[in-house]
């Protein structure tokens, strides 16, 4: 092999070196950037990575069809009015915690431990009788492990 193929054959090696290194730290910038983004409901000293339903397909199918759900995350369900909003469990195969927040961020409403309704069965339509701007669905049991009471303020971040 010649010098100038030997030249080339190097300056190729670099560049694929250099070129992997620049992925891997943009990569991590991303992973870095994308969990300082992530949409979260704080409440007492726990907060909650969410998904946001919105839209009215995303809030008609929220957590519909999931076989779980992370530890420390949930749905938030926005609405475009304060109102009250039944929700049920149809469809749904996890047991959930259901806080019902207000358009100052207080809590409202609490349901706790609402069971999957059984096919062939008619749902329970969980009615908090209050008014709310947004519903936080996460696991059972993770209310009462937050200590989160009615009243308590909730911190929306990046949403």
């Amino acid at each position: 092999m010649n010098n100038n193929k030997k030249l080339l054959v190097c300056i190729l090696a670099v560049a694929a070196v250099a070129a992997f290194f620049l992925w891997l730290w943009v990569k991590t910038e991303n992973k870095a950037e994308n969990k300082e983004n992530q949409p979260q409901v704080c409440l007492k000293n726990d907060c909650f990575n969410i998904e946001i339903a919105k839209t009215e397909t995303e809030r008609e199918r929220g957590l519909m069809f999931r076989q779980g759900l992370a530890e420390n995350s949930g749905m938030l369900f926005i609405f475009e009015k304060t109102c009250v909003y039944p929700f049920w469990m149809k469809n749904t195969f996890i047991p959930l915690d259901m806080v019902w927040i207000s358009e100052d961020k207080k809590v409202v409403f609490i349901h706790k431990n609402a069971q999957p309704c059984v096919e062939g069965t008619i749902c329970e339509i969980i009615d908090p009788r209050v008014q709310a701007d947004y519903v936080l669905e996460m696991n059972a049991g993770e209310s009462d492990k937050a200590g989160i009471s009615v009243g308590d303020k909730a911190n929306l971040k990046n949403i």
